[in-house]
């Protein structure tokens, strides 16, 4: 069955947090797309919106949005994800995942869009 460490960050602190999903908790995951939202409840943060960002298989290659499907494909790539060019109009032909993810995905990356207000307590005090 599928096991996933996914990686979820957060804007607004710039913190991220680990959580190993697998078995009945990772199947809402399979079938998903790069840019698509999920329900925060999946990784025990309910009320929260997470936009699928990327991923990578268990041998380090990338997702990428641009490949449609979810299988390995050896593609020709001028930057982006998979390859940093360090010569303006280098190419080179990369192994990169499709843009959905499947049983062969090890590390899926989030990113929070929408999470609840958090309360703020105010303590007054008396000075008299």
């Amino acid at each position: 069955m599928a096991k996933f460490k996914v990686i979820i960050s957060d804007p607004t602190d710039g913190k991220s947090k680990v959580v190993e999903v697998e078995e009945a908790r990772a199947t809402p995951f399979i079938g998903k797309r790069l840019g698509e939202t999920i329900d925060g409840i999946v990784v025990d943060m309910p009320a929260t919106k997470l936009q699928i960002l990327g991923g990578s298989d268990t041998d380090g290659v990338p997702m990428r949005g641009d490949v449609h499907g979810g299988n390995r494909r050896q593609v020709v790539l001028s930057g982006g994800t998979g390859f940093k060019p360090k010569r303006e109009g280098a190419r080179r032909r990369k192994a990169v995942r499709g843009n959905t993810i499947t049983d062969e995905i090890t590390q899926i990356n989030l990113k929070i869009i929408e999470q609840p207000a958090k309360k703020t307590e105010t303590k007054t005090e008396n000075t008299a």
